[in-house]
């Protein structure tokens, strides 16, 4: 397969990189409630949106201004960032408010799967994606992140049929354990693999 072919001959400081984010997220099993918070509105900003601009709002809030800030102020800087669904956004920050101890709720589940369960249920906002995102973000690495790059690259290496034009919980659940296949087949956790397979279509490594 070329995605393997591929994945094997990244070079060596691609291989640092995602080493580097790894370790990133891993060093949020130390941190607090409120680093959790972030970066779970940070995931719900990446829904239907680019990710290098959920960054930049993240940056410039913070937990802080995710957890304190106005519905408006949340909407004005979501919009000056060229960012999409604005409203939306800042209304579903808001109302994830009430899980400022998220870390704590997360953790008290057995496993990734049911924490994600969990998420998809009560936090408005994310889907099966996006909870997977942050849970890969917070140290999990066993669920596959379906975004559109990883989709276009399973597409383009007959791993899907067709490109699917909703992604509910069956056929979520069916192209992950797709993917989980080829992660054994290279011997890689999901979380390393989707960030090799992002960097192969957007040419960079983020979160």
């Amino acid at each position: 397969m070329k995605l393997i072919k591929q994945i094997k001959s990244l070079d060596k400081g691609i291989i640092n990189q995602v080493e580097s984010r790894l370790s990133e997220f891993q060093a949020f099993k130390h941190k607090t409630n409120l680093d959790w918070f972030s970066e779970l509105c940070f995931c719900i900003l990446t829904a239907n949106s680019k990710a290098r601009t959920a960054l930049a709002i993240q940056k410039e809030l913070g937990f802080q201004g995710f957890a304190k800030h106005s519905q408006s102020k949340l909407a004005e800087t979501i919009r000056r960032n060229k960012h999409r669904f604005h409203n939306n956004k800042s209304r579903y920050i808001v109302e994830a408010r009430k899980n400022l101890d998220i870390k704590d709720i997360i953790t008290k589940h057995k496993t990734s799967q049911e924490a994600r369960e969990w998420l998809v249920e009560n936090i408005k906002g994310l889907g099966y994606k996006e909870s997977s995102h942050f849970l890969r973000n917070v140290g999990y690495t066993d669920l596959a992140i379906l975004d559109r790059h990883v989709i276009n690259l399973m597409l383009e290496n007959k791993l899907i049929k067709i490109k699917p034009k909703s992604l509910n919980r069956n056929t979520y659940l069916e192209m992950e354990k797709k993917l989980e296949i080829l992660s054994k087949k290279l011997q890689l956790n999901q979380a390393k693999l989707d960030l090799y397979m992002w960097y192969l279509k957007a040419g960079e490594v983020l979160k």
